[in-house]
């Protein structure tokens, strides 16, 4: 039975309204997360590593609407409650991990611009980190008697042992010097270049005098500087998340997408071998971009022999020590758990108010599995999709019951009235999408 706790209608509008979309919820996941506690504990096993120095790197794999794209979004929560900055960023076309025309640079700005931390979890927090560390550069020179250009320098000395880390401290040092200042545009131009945005060498030079820029070659190194720079404000480390790799494995160029492959290599020997501090990492990708030895990363030996899952771990049997953690699929009870919360959000937390009791929703399932076998259990997305549009209709239609919603459905698909109520499907993967009246 799910708690009587009020849910403000802002954050619950918000919750449905992603929902119906397919998409995942940008706040309030708490009240609609259910199963995966084993993946959920292991990874927070990750954090807990990277928090005490260490390093970590996880591929999430499963199909299409599994919920990978949720399960990172709880995590990043999940990240920010240990004091780690998290950063992340869906690849796609026009981002790439590797590149030379300006994709691989495009991904880190939109990293950058997704920074996150618990004050800040809606993302744009560079700049707050770059406060927080100019704040205790300013406590430290009060308490020592020294100056701040002095603290900040020798706070700074263990970033310019790392490739770019010279340039980077030279534009924390500017954005200082504009903060003691008062100039607004200086501090601006050490954000944009922290953030990657700059295209040209000559305009980071007129605006901050530094040679070098954040660019499709460097992306990486300059992922490691964040790492330890966010250690220097005063958080537990970095947590990078990517989704969406499956852009990778769509790559029509072999030599592209190897060389995509060839830094995802380095991204896993770094962190497997703990040449890195203080950072993760999570990779979400379907089943195909892991295992197909044609175009996967199984098509990369390197990556294939260290990704390999253990072949014990067989009959339901789960190894979560190894980088890659599959997705399963949600069992009855668990579905059945999600829509009672998916119910109790559309009420604002008040039980009085449900549209539908606990019949109907056995009987949504029932439905479900008859339309589309056990496939709603793996790629819950769709189902959710539906039960979120079958609680708009009946919310916006007082006079409509759900048995009459479901008959409807099971009359249409039996080949009656197309004017009756009717549960659409996706083209692409067979499962229930939306009501419509």
């Amino acid at each position: 039975m799910v708690a009587e706790r009020p849910i403000r209608r802002p954050e619950r509008d918000a919750i449905l309204q992603s929902l119906a979309a397919g998409v995942v919820p940008r706040r309030g996941l708490q009240h609609v997360q259910v199963g995966r506690a084993d993946e959920i504990r292991a990874i927070l096993g990750d954090f807990d590593r990277i928090a005490a120095g260490g390093a970590a790197i996880r591929f999430l794999i499963g199909e299409y609407g599994s919920g990978k794209t949720f399960f990172i979004h709880l995590l990043r929560s999940a990240a920010h409650e240990k004091n780690l900055v998290t950063m992340h960023a869906d690849l796609t076309p026009d981002r790439r991990l590797h590149a030379t025309g300006g994709q691989a640079r495009a991904l880190y700005s939109e990293l950058a611009r997704n920074v996150s931390t618990r004050t800040n979890p809606e993302g744009g927090a560079m700049a707050g980190i770059v406060e927080r560390f100019i704040s205790a550069a300013l406590q430290d020179a009060r308490n020592s008697g020294t100056t701040v250009d002095s603290v900040i320098e020798d706070r700074l000395q263990s970033l310019t042992e790392m490739v770019g880390g010279y340039e980077f401290a030279e534009v924390i040092g500017a954005y200082w010097r504009g903060h003691d200042r008062g100039e607004t545009d200086l501090k601006e131009a050490a954000i944009r270049w922290l953030r990657g945005e700059y295209a040209t060498r000559t305009d980071a030079r007129r605006d901050l005098a530094v040679r070098t820029i954040v660019d499709d070659a460097s992306v990486y190194d300059h992922l490691k500087i964040l790492a330890r720079f966010v250690l220097l404000s005063g958080y537990a480390g970095l947590v990078i998340a990517f989704d969406e790799l499956v852009n990778i494995y769509k790559m029509s160029n072999t030599q592209a997408r190897t060389s995509n492959y060839e830094q995802i290599l380095r991204i896993l020997n770094d962190n497997l071998q703990g040449t890195v501090e203080h950072m993760g990492v999570l990779m979400a990708g379907t089943p195909e971009f892991l295992t197909d030895t044609r175009r996967g990363l199984y098509s990369y030996e390197a990556l294939q022999t260290r990704l390999a899952e253990n072949a014990f771990a067989a009959s339901g049997l789960k190894d979560l020590s190894g980088p890659v953690v599959r997705l399963g699929s949600l069992t009855p009870e668990e579905l059945y758990v999600l829509l009672t919360k998916l119910r109790h959000v559309q009420a604002a937390g008040d039980s009085s108010a449900y549209l539908i009791d606990d019949t109907g929703l056995q009987a949504f399932m029932t439905h479900c599995g008859r339309r589309v076998g056990d496939a709603y259990f793996r790629t819950p997305r769709n189902t959710v999709k539906a039960f979120v549009n079958l609680l708009a209709i009946l919310e916006q239609n007082p006079g409509v019951t759900w048995t009459a919603l479901l008959e409807g459905v099971s009359v249409e698909s039996d080949g009656g009235d197309a004017d009756g109520a009717s549960l659409s499907q996706d083209d692409d993967s067979d499962e229930l999408t939306s009501f419509r009246l």
